[in-house]
């Protein structure tokens, strides 16, 4: 029983290693939204460091929701601004979280799902500096339950 436990702990450990490896992120970080209660006038801003203007990226948005998350999609509105404040898209993007049954989508244990969705592929960015990307919640009504943390996540193409 002791060595079926110590291959597990290795094979996790192992898993979590490779993961962790992922040389190709460039940017990838989450905000919490307190008490899962979102607001829609609540922006989240995520401050995007653009280093290789000659090279392509692809965007990723991460959602975490809880599992009494009432809907089974997300609507998001989406800016992302250049440096120097040059608004450079304005999106609207719908993130599904459950299947047609009813099934969540994504990754996680116990209550919490995370969905890792790939948002804009192959992206050029013009010039290097600091990218501002803004997330505001597009569903009815002005607060929205459910939705614990956002994310972005910005990788090498």
């Amino acid at each position: 029983m002791k060595k079926l436990g110590f291959q597990f702990l290795t094979g996790c450990f192992c898993m979590i290693s490779l993961l962790a490896c992922n040389n190709d992120s460039v940017f990838n970080q989450y905000k919490t939204i307190p008490k899962g209660e979102w607001n829609r006038d609540s922006l989240l801003l995520f401050q995007v460091p653009v280093t290789d203007a000659l090279m392509n990226h692809n965007l990723f948005v991460n959602v975490r929701n809880d599992i009494e998350y009432k809907y089974s999609n997300l609507w998001l509105f989406i800016e992302i601004k250049q440096p120097g404040d040059t608004v450079a898209v304005k999106d609207t993007f719908e993130v599904t979280l459950a299947d047609t049954r009813g099934k969540w989508l994504g990754t996680g244990f116990g209550g919490i799902k995370t969905n890792e969705v790939l948002y804009r592929p192959n992206v050029y960015f013009p010039v290097s500096g600091i990218y501002e990307i803004q997330i505001q919640h597009g569903m009815r009504g002005k607060l929205l339950n459910g939705i614990t943390d956002m994310g972005v996540r910005v990788e090498k193409f």
